[in-house]
C-alpha cells in the first residue's frame, strides 16, 4: 500500500484527487493540506511515500513546501501538480530533489501510473512539459563542471545516463544500445548509486547542469 499526501489550496481539486486515489487497491490517502505549512505538518505526522504538491498555494508556496519536505530525513517523494508549467517551476522543483511533475489536466491513468512511479523510486516528467523543462536548463546555463563521481562510471554508464538525460525510457536505451531491458535497467541503478542520486530526474539535472549534456544535443 502506498500512503499519499494531498496539498492543494482548491478544495475541489483534493476532493478529486481523493476519490480518485482511494478507488484504487494499492493507494491510500494519509491526509490532506490547504497550503505549504499544512503540507508540510501533513508530512511530519503522517509520514506518507509520496506527496502531491500544488506549486501555487497561499502562505508558504509547494516550491517552498517541497524544499522544506525533501530536507527532511527519510523524505518522502514529492509529486508537483500544477496547471501553470512556468519554465521556473519546471526547473527549481527538479533542482531541488522533486521525483516529478505533472499537470492537473493530465488524464487520471497517468496521474495514477504517475504516483505508482515516483513511488517505486523512478522519476517522472510530464511529456507535454519536457520541452519546456529541456529549455529552461539551457536557460540557465552550465552552473558547474562534471563532479568527480563521474569518473567513476564507465563508458557504458556513461552512454547510459546521456540517453536518460535525452529523456529517453529504458526500452529506447535499450534499442539504442542493442541491450536488453534488464540490462539497461542495471546500468540505471549503478549510475545513481555512483553519483549518490535519488532517481533518473535528478540525472537529468545533473547531466544538463554539468554540461554533459546541452540542450539540442542528440
Amino acid at each position: 500500500m502506498t500512503r499519499i499526501a494531498i496539498a492543494d489550496d482548491e478544495a475541489t481539486v483534493r476532493a478529486g484527487l481523493r476519490m480518485l486515489i482511494e478507488a484504487e487497491p494499492d493507494l491510500e490517502v494519509v491526509g490532506e493540506a490547504s497550503d505549504g505549512f499544512e503540507a508540510v505538518e501533513l508530512v511530519e505526522r503522517t509520514a506518507p511515500d509520496v506527496v502531491l504538491l500544488d506549486v501555487r498555494m497561499p502562505r508558504l508556496d509547494g516550491l517552498s513546501a517541497a524544499r522544506r519536505i525533501l530536507a527532511r530525513e527519510n523524505a518522502p517523494r514529492v509529486l508537483i501538480l500544477t496547471t501553470f508549467g512556468e519554465d521556473e517551476y519546471l526547473y527549481e522543483a527538479l533542482r531541488m530533489g522533486a521525483s516529478g511533475f505533472l499537470l492537473k489536466v493530465a488524464p487520471p491513468e497517468q496521474l495514477l501510473e504517475g504516483i505508482r512511479v515516483v513511488a517505486a523510486g523512478d522519476g517522472l516528467i510530464d511529456p507535454k512539459v519536457t520541452r519546456r523543462v529541456i529549455e529552461a536548463f539551457g536557460s540557465h546555463g552550465i552552473t558547474s563542471g562534471p563532479p568527480p563521481e563521474i569518473e567513476s562510471l564507465t563508458p557504458r554508464e556513461a552512454e547510459v545516463l546521456t540517453l536518460m538525460a535525452a529523456g529517453l525510457a529504458n526500452h529506447e536505451i535499450a534499442d539504442k544500445l542493442f541491450l536488453s531491458q534488464a540490462t539497461v535497467k542495471t546500468h540505471v541503478k549503478r549510475v545513481l548509486m555512483k553519483l549518490g542520486l535519488r532517481d533518473r530526474v535528478q540525472a537529468v539535472v545533473l547531466a544538463y547542469e554539468t554540461g554533459l549534456i546541452r540542450p539540442g544535443d542528440s
